[in-house]
């Protein structure tokens, strides 16, 4: 170890061992461990235990640097612990939101969709072969109806909702609607039925209750007028409304607030008899292997069509402003986590200046000693790091063990507020690596300013009035 390491320890150094800081250190340790055990005990966690949990690593935190740091070093590194431990946290918890809505998405939705803007068209079976040549990380593909309805049961029972027709036999490959039924079965859409028997749907769950349906109850699709159209010109072929009985076969959850309460899916063929649409449907969709490429690959589908009237758009597109919305969000969290950050480093750097001013004597005479300013600096320097690694390392454990403690509890959420039902929390290591080095490197720049004033002073001014 250098001299510089040596003296930077020595001023960071309490000197003294307190017994009454090694009692609160035991005392908070014993209330994390009983938050431990109470979070991990159950099925789902522990809301007490997580608490006890934060509050007792705090509390350990506080007291274990109280016994080995002087007060002013113990402030300083308290605050890097806590932006570190909040950054970490709200990372997570804004990762998990993105990769969430990510997967309520993709899991009821296709990667990439081609439509034509005249609502509809027939040489579908031409665009599917198209789109398996595209790309060989194309692994499905599906014709589809999409159309907003009414649905009504019984008496008072009426729903706005959207129904997606799709082919019973392809639809698993591209969409993964079969993960989330909850009651019945996915399947059911491409079952044997008789010619006079009602055809089946399967529909949200929130949906299920506001009708007041179960499996095997009856519901009627009603199409409005303006549904009735000639899709080759536009022209209106009836001014009466056209409606059909559907059978309840299946009732899904996917969790995704908008998809529950909206969402139907039904046999293609069955909406194009209710539609009128003979072999024709809305538009073509596509699962990718790897859905980071679904842009490349809609691009790579728009040249090839050439264009208007062809539409082709990722599963990003789609949603680009629930993306865009959270993407902001996570910015102005970070930003204002950044400010708390940059207080705990103000802190740190009044910290530092103050003890060059109190160890202007001791500088004095290692200058005179024989002491580079180079090496005074690094003594400094030393001090600075070593707050911000050891608030580092506190702070990264205490907000990775949150996470995990939050992550098993799944803390319920309003689903007509937050559009999903639980708190999702989503670990990255590239953001907890980012932030690890980024409050290093920050702890490195702060430390510049008392460093630069330490190496600058010369014995004579330390010395002047001994």
């Amino acid at each position: 170890m250098s001299y510089e390491s040596r003296i930077g320890w020595r001023y960071l150094y309490r000197g003294e061992l307190d017994r009454r800081h090694l009692y609160g250190l035991a005392i908070f340790a014993a209330m994390t461990a009983l938050g431990l055990g109470m979070a991990l005990a159950t099925d789902g966690g522990s809301g007490w235990g997580i608490i006890l949990t934060g509050v007792g690593m705090m509390g350990a935190v506080l007291f274990g640097l109280l016994w080995v740091f002087s007060v002013f070093t113990t402030v300083s590194v308290l605050g890097v612990v806590l932006g570190v431990a909040a950054m970490t946290l709200v990372l997570a918890v804004t990762s998990g939101f993105q990769q969430q809505f990510q997967d309520k998405v993709l899991g009821v939705n296709a990667h990439v969709i081609i439509m034509k803007n005249n609502h509809g068209f027939s040489e579908y079976r031409e665009i599917e072969e198209m789109a398996w040549k595209i790309d060989s990380d194309v692994i499905a593909v599906q014709p589809f109806i999409f159309v907003e309805m009414q649905v009504t049961q019984g008496q008072g029972h009426v729903a706005g909702v959207a129904i997606k027709g799709i082919d019973p036999k392809r639809m698993n490959s591209v969409l993964d609607v079969h993960k989330h039924v909850v009651e019945g079965s996915a399947e059911s859409l491409g079952r044997e039925q008789d010619e006079d028997a009602a055809p089946p749907i399967i529909m949200g769950q929130v949906l299920a209750e506001k009708l007041k349906t179960k499996i095997g109850d009856k519901v009627t699709v009603v199409v409005p007028p303006i549904r009735k159209i000639d899709t080759s010109d536009w022209q209106s072929l009836s001014d009466s409304m056209q409606s059909i009985e559907f059978e309840v076969t299946g009732i899904f959850y996917s969790g995704f607030a908008e998809y529950d309460q909206r969402l139907m899916y039904a046999g293609l063929s069955d909406m194009q008899k209710l539609l009128d649409f003979g072999d024709k449907v809305m538009g073509v969709e596509l699962k990718l292997r790897d859905v980071s490429r679904g842009a490349e690959i809609a691009n790579k589908l728009d040249k090839q069509l050439g264009g208007v009237p062809w539409s082709v758009q990722d599963w990003h597109e789609l949603n680009r402003n629930l993306f865009t919305a959270l993407t902001l969000q996570k910015i102005a969290l970070v930003i204002v986590l950044t400010l708390i950050m940059a207080v705990a480093i103000f802190n740190m750097v009044s910290a530092l200046t103050m003890m060059v001013i109190d160890k202007t004597r001791e500088i004095a005479i290692l200058r005179s000693m024989g002491s580079s300013s180079i090496g005074i600096g690094r003594v400094f320097q030393t001090v600075g790091l070593s707050i911000g690694g050891v608030g580092t390392v506190c702070g990264l454990t205490i907000g990775l063990t949150l996470c995990e403690l939050l992550q098993r509890y799944n803390y319920r959420l309003d689903p007509k507020v937050y559009l999903i039902d639980r708190l999702p929390v989503s670990v990255d290591l590239r953001e907890v690596l980012m932030v690890g080095a980024g409050t290093m490197v920050i702890s490195a720049v702060a430390t510049w300013f008392p460093s630069s004033k330490a190496s600058a002073l010369s014995p004579v001014d330390g010395l002047r009035y001994d």
